[in-house]
């Protein structure tokens, strides 16, 4: 593992190194609640903003693509996908797998009243979109009573530890924020800084009924110095997000701003960073 701080990001790498945190910070009851409810066959599931396939790797290592399981992975980036192909290749022997790369909504305007999935799951994309038009949408490509499990949905906490400036820290983190909730993309409204708690009445006007639902923070911190898996590197690009989020914000003094992103670099190399989100898991059905 590497001690030094990048050079150079990649997304996809970043996927890939988050997979431990995601694996320890899904919510356990909500995962075994989603796993109790599932129909033993045919059982058709859809994956909207699928990444590299983690989410294929996590249900298919917890024995959960058995026979007559049918999996879409959908993601608007091709190098996702590409990672994804590669990833799941063995997993795609031996199960039916479609992956894609297309737009969310180009693929909800192909499928509407042509196909239907008896569990669509979001995992990390729900904070991403607008809520109030991204629900409905999603919810037409359920068959009735079908489910949903909706993972790691940012709840407006992000903590980095050892304080470096109270003052400071506090400020950078709510304008962080504060670039999520004004986020356009395509120019359609992209996510939400509390996403989490809005999604408790934004399923239910959409529809959905919450059977389950929990914290899903992650919570990442060194052991003896050293970072599990390729998490040193996570922190890193989690970083250098904020970096690229606030570097030219005119309520931000440069100067003291870049050596706060250096001083948390270094944090990391020293195996003394500590950075927590928090977040909400969420699995339920649609209301017939």
């Amino acid at each position: 593992m590497s001690q030094s701080k990048p050079t150079q990001y990649s997304f996809t790498r970043y996927l890939a190194s988050k997979k431990s945190v995601d694996d320890r910070s899904l919510n356990a009851h909500v995962w075994q609640s989603m796993k109790r409810s599932l129909p033993v066959s045919p059982l058709a599931i859809l994956e909207i903003g699928a990444g590299i396939g983690t989410m294929i790797e996590r249900f298919h290592e917890r024995q959960l693509l058995k026979a007559q399981v049918s999996y879409t992975a959908i993601d608007a980036d091709q190098s996702n996908i590409n990672t994804a192909v590669q990833r799941v290749r063995n997993i795609s022997a031996q199960h039916n797998l479609e992956l894609e790369t297309i737009d969310l909504f180009d693929f909800i305007a192909r499928e509407k009243s042509v196909r239907y999935w008896d569990l669509i799951i979001a995992h990390a994309f729900l904070d991403l979109v607008d809520l109030k038009t991204t629900l409905p949408l999603l919810f037409g490509l359920l068959k009735p009573g079908g489910l949903f499990y909706f993972t790691l949905n940012f709840d407006g906490g992000t903590i980095f530890q050892p304080v470096i400036d109270p003052a400071l820290d506090a400020k950078i983190s709510a304008l962080y924020h504060r670039t999520m909730d004004e986020r356009v993309i395509s120019g359609r409204p992209a996510g939400h800084s509390q996403t989490g708690r809005r999604l408790f009445k934004q399923l239910a006007v959409a529809g959905g009924e919450i059977i389950s639902s929990g914290s899903s923070d992650w919570v990442v911190f060194s052991r003896n110095g050293r970072y599990p898996a390729d998490e040193m590197y996570f922190l890193h690009f989690i970083l250098h997000t904020v970096q690229g989020a606030l570097q030219d914000h005119p309520e931000l003094n440069r100067s003291l701003f870049e050596a706060w992103i250096a001083q948390r670099h270094a944090q990391i190399e020293a195996g003394t960073l500590v950075y927590i989100a928090h977040q909400l898991d969420f699995f339920g059905r649609l209301k017939q």
